[in-house]
């Protein structure tokens, strides 16, 4: 039978989608060619009174090539002299005990006691209720200076495992970071607890005895804020310590490298960073929250921090976190529509094997037939995440359920939210295991890999059954979080606070499997409509 036109440039446009996204999967997602800058996470905050619970919000998407397996390290004692091992390159080892890439830097005094905390590949939430984000700024390349002693995920681990707020992290990474140095490129953490959240932008400070030179400001209460691999702290008001911490002498040592004249306001920004302090995602995510501000894309700078217009849920950062501004002008598949005839006639529709992750390659595939098909846009969302969290920190509960980590594997805009809370005290055996250097069917993200890429093959039927799933889970979750909050309430006013952690635990691993489970029965039905090629 012949085919028509229609069915055949269909079929081609499966099959050359089937393979770039096969290709794409092995990409990290750092793209140079059209921002010029490389790309990799989002960190989101939300001070409390700018969220619909009075919970304080922050956030990370670990974009790219980086370790999946994450576990619970428990809350430890040390004898004296003992000394804590400064370790570099664990963000791509394959379990926790794999240290074939990594290396011990050097070591610093260990504390007697520390808490137990969240594990991922930049650590994000201890027992308590601190949470942590983070999204690299690069910066200026003559600013780093690899004789320093901490990079960005032990710094981050240190933190977690020695402060009780998001002010004492601040403290301790600044005090470490100026006496041992820093070696990593610049970096913006997003440091939250029950009360507020503050971002903090650190770099080295060059040549010379290794040091650091870092800035935070506290985000306003009834705010919320975002960072996307640009530095974005502008003018330091030196005199308000409620909203600003910084390096030991600042100012001078900004003058000294030449970045501030010493005339001027000192805006941190132009200190670490090398361009324009915003892109696409902070101004998506700004516009979106405070319209009636009206910013201009062509700006110099965006404010810091918006008060936005409707106060945000832990849903609505989520959703923010599966952004790919479809049905807006940065919508890159606007121009990727096909005919198709009806009984009323032909009509112009978006293709069926087009989504908003295409690959490079497939990009300019699709430019050089037609110049400015695509206009390609940074989405939030990218298939190339590693995991991501939206971390709640909630000061009327206790730590043991207080705080949640929303976490998910790959493609947040396709896989589940599993919540991983303050209190938990071990996960399931294959949240242990990274799935990203090779294919391990024992691997937690592969349970999800497989059916969100196998979606994007056809995404006008595929979003249909990955999309309602992953809205069912969410509204579960919210559904009982009431219920868990209560019993864990009661077991520790009852004095049974090892049975509230027990009681979490079992919560979040029963949610967890039970999340494998389906997206294992996705693949299975997504197979059955897709296996056959057409």
């Amino acid at each position: 039978m012949k085919r028509s036109s229609l069915e055949t440039r269909s079929c081609f446009s499966i099959i050359l989608f089937s393979l770039s996204v096969l290709v794409y999967s092995q990409y990290q997602n750092i793209n140079t060619d059209d921002s010029g800058y490389p790309e990799n996470c989002t960190t989101i905050m939300v001070g409390r009174l700018a969220s619909s619970d009075g919970s304080v919000m922050t956030s990370h998407s670990c974009d790219g090539n980086y370790r999946t397996w994450l576990e619970i390290v428990p809350h430890s004692k040390f004898e004296q002299n003992v000394m804590h091992p400064v370790l570099w390159g664990t963000l791509h080892t394959e379990e926790a005990w794999d240290m074939t890439k990594v290396t011990k830097k050097g070591e610093i005094p260990e504390v007697a006691e520390t808490f137990a905390y969240l594990n991922t590949a930049y650590p994000c939430l201890n027992e308590k209720q601190v949470a942590i984000g983070e999204t690299t700024i690069y910066g200026k390349g003559e600013l780093r200076n690899e004789e320093g002693l901490f990079l960005i995920e032990e710094l981050e681990k240190i933190a977690l495992q020695r402060c009780k707020t998001a002010r004492e992290a601040i403290k301790l990474i600044g005090k470490l970071a100026e006496e041992y140095g820093y070696g990593d490129m610049a970096e913006c953490i997003s440091i939250a607890d029950p009360k507020e959240v503050w971002q903090l932008e650190i770099s080295g400070s060059g040549k010379g005895k290794p040091s650091a030179i870092w800035c935070a400001e506290r985000i306003p209460d009834d705010q919320v804020g975002i960072c996307a691999n640009i530095p974005r702290i502008s003018i330091i008001d030196f005199k308000s310590p409620d909203y600003f911490m910084y390096s030991t002498d600042l100012q001078n040592v900004a003058k000294k490298l030449g970045y501030w004249d010493g005339k001027e306001p000192l805006k941190f920004w132009k200190v670490i960073g090398s361009g324009k302090p915003f892109a696409i995602r902070e101004f998506y995510v700004l516009s979106s929250l405070a319209p009636s501000l009206n910013l201009s894309f062509d700006a110099e700078e965006l404010p810091f921090s918006v008060k936005p217009e409707k106060k945000l849920s832990p849903g609505d950062v989520m959703k923010f976190f599966r952004e790919t501004y479809e049905g807006t002008k940065w919508d890159m598949t606007r121009n990727l529509t096909v005919t198709v005839k009806s009984n009323t006639g032909e009509e112009k529709v978006k293709s069926p094997v087009i989504n908003n992750w295409m690959s490079n390659d497939l990009r300019t595939l699709l430019n050089e037939l037609k110049p400015g098909t695509v206009d390609r846009q940074r989405t939030i969302a990218i298939a190339g995440c590693s995991y991501s969290h939206v971390i709640q920190c909630r000061s009327w509960l206790p730590d043991e359920v207080g705080a949640i980590a929303w976490f998910s594997f790959d493609n947040p805009a396709e896989s589940p939210r599993i919540p991983i809370f303050s209190g938990v005290l071990s996960l399931p055996p294959s949240f242990s295991i990274c799935g990203q250097q090779r294919y391990r069917t024992d691997a937690a993200i592969w349970s999800f890999r497989e059916a969100n890429r196998l979606a994007t093959v056809n995404w006008s039927r595929g979003r249909a059954l990955i999309e309602t799933t992953v809205k069912e889970f969410e509204d579960k979750a919210f559904e009982e979080l009431p219920i868990i909050d209560k019993r864990v309430l009661q077991l520790v006013k009852a004095g049974k606070n090892d049975e509230a952690k027990k009681y979490v635990t079992s919560y979040t691993n029963s949610f967890a499997d039970a999340a494998m489970k389906r997206w294992q029965d996705l693949k299975v039905t997504l197979w059955g409509m897709f296996g056959r090629g057409f």
